[in-house]
């Protein structure tokens, strides 16, 4: 069975950490957009806005997952690079190319702006249904037992 309460509680560390990562890409869209416009031309290998967003909302997810295994320690020894990897090969997208269009993105900060509230939106959904989920499974458990 899913253990849906650890996922919940991931997802739900998501949103309190996603303050502070948002925090992090504005202080990161800031420097870039001082540098010199010329370094950030659109890439010719560039990662859709819509993918991106996707990208963005599971290496969320990931990164949560791993905080929580960690905290747990079911994962002593495992990079969380190991998560970050496996969200770009379910993509396939190299490194290089999303790290290309981040920086991209990152560099237009209205823009960048508009795809971090999607990805906080889609997080907060994501919430929403696993919560939606435990709560059907505490549901079905407790029926069970009043059998």
């Amino acid at each position: 069975m899913v253990n849906y309460l650890k996922i919940y509680q991931s997802v739900r560390n998501i949103r309190q950490k996603g303050k502070y990562v948002f925090l992090f890409f504005l202080l990161l869209t800031i420097i870039l957009a001082a540098c010199e416009k010329s370094a950030f031309d659109k890439p010719k290998e560039l990662v859709k806005k819509n993918k991106m967003i996707d990208m963005l909302v599971d290496i969320h997810i990931a990164e949560a997952t791993f905080d929580q295994l960690q905290h747990e320690s079911i994962l002593k020894n495992t990079s969380s690079s190991v998560f970050y990897y496996s969200v770009l090969e379910k993509y396939e997208v190299p490194d290089s190319v999303f790290e290309k269009s981040f920086v991209y993105y990152a560099s237009r900060p209205k823009e960048f702006e508009r795809m971090y509230r999607e990805v906080m939106n889609k997080l907060s959904e994501k919430e929403q249904e696993f919560s939606d989920r435990r709560n059907k499974e505490i549901e079905f458990e407790e029926s069970s037992k009043a059998k």
